[in-house]
């Protein structure tokens, strides 16, 4: 059995994993330790109105309440901070870790986890939950079998408006790190490796404040079996939106994904279907966590390069849009800096 160590406790650490460990404890086949869950976050606030929950305020302090040897770090920092975290953990003796998407900020960032996790062995797994939702599933089952024929395009719209936290907190860097890891991955599974085609960001305005890079994002990409995908996220959006849409030879294909927490109901168009649309619960969260959890048990590795293909599409989309902002302004702004004190 495994004991869960979350570190962070924003908005995806006491929102999303927190919430998603406490459902896969209740399940008849959890492969989690008995006791409370331990998680570590040095703000003082952080962790209030968590029930079950065990806060610490240093990782040092966080790790003589677990067994290293037996335990998944959760590590639910900001991208930009992940190195650090994780070098500290390892050095405590962690080896098994699910990571928040995506994986790193930058190249630079994300090379030297490369070489973290093979200096000490680590088993990392990031957070790709969409790659595990039923909707994903049916969707590679349509691709792998052509009912409708060759698959020819794809696009992905990813709303929501996050005002609020994006300007109270720093957050992700940009707006490519907020939602598009989600369906790149997908779109990467389904389709193979890509290229970069065009990309492009806008800055977050109201008025109250401006955030640069952060008001939306959309890449167009290339992929080898020459599918073409484009991905559009607004953070400004007056509504919610996360969908997909699948351009065969024969017919198109749209699926939307649960919008939140609050409702894990997905659905999916297939063109002339008699039990269309297709209505079906999808909490594709807890499912991935409990096949990670399941690997880490039966000690099998997660080879997937996908995440680390996400990362590095995204810099090279942030590469090609400072570039035209250079061209066009003379100059960029600077880039946030991180959204989150490290935790020590």
């Amino acid at each position: 059995m495994l004991q869960p160590l979350v570190i962070g406790l924003g908005r995806s650490g006491a929102g999303l994993h927190v919430k998603a460990l406490s459902r896969l404890a209740s399940l008849p086949e959890t492969p989690l330790a008995d006791g409370p869950l331990v998680a570590c976050d040095p703000r003082p606030e952080a962790g209030s109105g968590l029930t079950g929950v065990t806060v610490t305020r240093s990782l040092a302090g966080a790790a003589r309440l677990v067994t290293p040897s037996h335990t998944v770090v959760h590590v639910c920092t900001s991208p930009r901070s992940r190195m650090p975290v994780l070098t500290e953990l390892s050095a405590l003796g962690f080896r098994r870790f699910l990571v928040e998407k995506p994986l790193a900020a930058d190249r630079t960032e994300l090379d030297g986890i490369v070489r973290l996790c093979r200096h000490h062995d680590l088993d990392l797994v990031v957070m790709s939950h969409w790659l595990a939702a039923g909707l994903t599933r049916r969707l590679r089952r349509l691709v792998r079998d052509r009912p409708l024929g060759a698959l020819r395009h794809m696009s992905f719209a990813q709303h929501k408006p996050r005002f609020l936290r994006t300007l109270t907190l720093e957050g992700h860097p940009t707006a490519f790190d907020v939602e598009i890891p989600h369906s790149l991955g997908v779109a990467l599974d389904l389709a193979g490796p890509a290229d970069l085609v065009d990309a492009d960001w806008s800055d977050l305005r109201c008025q109250t404040g401006v955030r640069h890079f952060m008001g939306g994002a959309r890449l167009t990409l290339q992929h080898h079996s020459h599918v073409r995908t484009e991905i559009v996220s607004d953070l400004a959006s007056p509504v919610q939106e996360r969908s997909v849409t699948l351009r065969f030879e024969h017919g198109t294909v749209t699926g939307h994904y649960p919008l939140s927490e609050h409702d894990d109901h997905a659905h999916l168009l297939i063109p002339d279907d008699p039990y269309g649309p297709r209505i079906f619960r999808d909490d594709a969260l807890t499912a991935f966590m409990l096949r990670t959890y399941q690997d880490f048990a039966a000690g099998r590795r997660n080879h997937s390069t996908v995440p680390y293909d996400v990362v590095r599409l995204l810099c090279a989309a942030k590469d090609h849009c400072r570039a035209a902002h250079r061209t066009t302004a003379g100059e960029t702004p600077d880039a946030p800096t991180t959204e989150e004190p490290h935790v020590r």
